[in-house]
């Protein structure tokens, strides 16, 4: 489910962006109704606070709220790869579907392609600025982000990259992308209130697994909690299988009550939920929590070893909201990525909407309030980063359950 610091190249072109531990769900619904909900619920801003910076941390250009608001969208068009394309235009629909929605704010979206290439993407932040824009939606990939954020840091203008990548955030760079800090400190802290205190980390020897790995025993640590171990394994089904014994006798030397493990629903969870408990593993006193999604396989909901065991998915309602909008707009499902530039432009237009001429600037973007989106509320952090509400759920008798809704507002128990 999220993909990475550096990997959400691969996640994304794979279409696996496992930091979107949640994808977007889909479906058609009748315009008016949808578009009232998010012009006046979803997309409406939650409140203004400013979030105290130095002064010199403020970025971002000061505009006049009663004229159309120039934002340049950077898309991956042209990059030779098709599905690159395909979630260029799905991208771009997106962001005019949010226009489209709004209420008392105007923006004028200007497209650029990126070919999926940092020096192009930076040439065309570059040309974006030159051009009047405001503020910056995207790129995708990680690279190419943090070339234009460095492009335009000069230029006292804010990118809202759709990256997941928590390693090019901060300055002048948010991430839209949904993190794996962001869906572990949700796990945690619903563990931490039911007991769950001390975790063992199970993470595939890759660079997702490896990034993940970090994000589960920050998140662990910052709530309080022990890790009492760190186990890798190989990326094979043997490797699995063979390190599972391992692991396995870990978790009963350290007295693990739950293993949190990357290992995704498409690739090595299958594996793992059945090489666990056919080591010795017992899940009825030793829960597996999970990283990524579960929900999007129904395949792995039969598994004996993910019975009981805890993810995280984003509010399926409000998703099918957006589902439905795109779709009856459009005639098609919206690629899983495309709420991130939905998220975006209704961010930019709530806050102008509000008409505040220092509408983009860093205190502004990060107002605690947060915004609604297309799977939730979220705000972003001074620090670059974003904060999702996710629901907490478990597979029980092969369906998923939902333990705890995802938050509604930031303030109370989820964040």
């Amino acid at each position: 489910m999220m993909a990475e610091n550096g990997v959400d190249t691969v996640m994304a072109r794979r279409l696996i962006y496992e930091g979107i531990p949640h994808m977007f769900a889909r479906y058609i619904s009748a315009r008016k109704a949808v578009a009232q909900f998010f012009a006046f619920t979803a997309l409406v801003w939650l409140a203004a606070c400013d979030v105290t910076l130095a002064p010199e941390a403020n970025v971002g250009q000061s505009i006049d709220t009663s004229d159309p608001v120039p934002v340049a969208l950077l898309v991956p068009r042209g990059s030779g790869t098709g599905s690159d394309d395909f979630l260029a235009q799905n991208l771009e629909n997106a962001a005019r579907l949010a226009i489209a929605d709004l209420e008392g704010a105007k923006i004028e979206l200007r497209v650029y392609s990126t070919a999926g290439d940092p020096a192009t993407a930076a040439s065309a932040a570059a040309t974006a600025v030159n051009d009047g824009a405001k503020i910056i939606l995207g790129p995708l990939y990680s690279e190419a982000a943090n070339a234009v954020g460095v492009a335009v840091a000069g230029r006292n203008v804010n990118v809202l990259s759709f990256s997941n990548t928590t390693s090019i955030a901060g300055g002048n760079v948010f991430i839209l992308g949904s993190t794996f800090e962001n869906t572990a400190n949700r796990l945690v802290q619903y563990g931490t209130r039911n007991g769950i205190n001390r975790y063992l980390v199970a993470y595939g020897d890759n660079p997702s697994g490896q990034v993940g790995s970090q994000a589960i025993a920050t998140a662990v640590q910052n709530n309080g909690g022990q890790v009492v171990g760190m186990e890798s394994y190989p990326l094979s089904q043997q490797g699995i299988f063979t390190s599972t014994r391992r692991i396995v006798g870990s978790v009963r030397s350290s007295g693990a009550q739950a293993v949190f493990t990357t290992a995704g629903a498409a690739a090595d969870l299958p594996l793992i939920a059945t090489a666990l408990p056919d080591a010795g593993m017992n899940t009825d006193t030793t829960k597996i929590v999970g990283l990524t999604r579960w929900d999007t396989v129904p395949q792995l909901h039969a598994l004996p070893g993910i019975q009981g065991g805890l993810f995280a998915m984003p509010d399926q309602s409000t998703a099918a909201l957006f589902a439905n909008r795109y779709a009856a707009t459009y005639g098609e499902q919206p690629h899983p990525l495309a709420g991130l530039a939905y998220d975006g432009v209704a961010a930019i237009g709530a806050l102008v909407a509000a008409g505040n001429s220092e509408a983009l600037t860093k205190s502004a973007l990060t107002s605690p309030q947060g915004f609604r989106g297309t799977s939730g509320v979220f705000r972003l952090l001074p620090n670059g980063l974003n904060q999702r509400a996710l629901a907490v759920a478990t597979i029980n008798e092969n369906q998923v359950v939902i333990l705890e809704q995802a938050p509604r507002s930031f303030g109370g128990a989820g964040f």
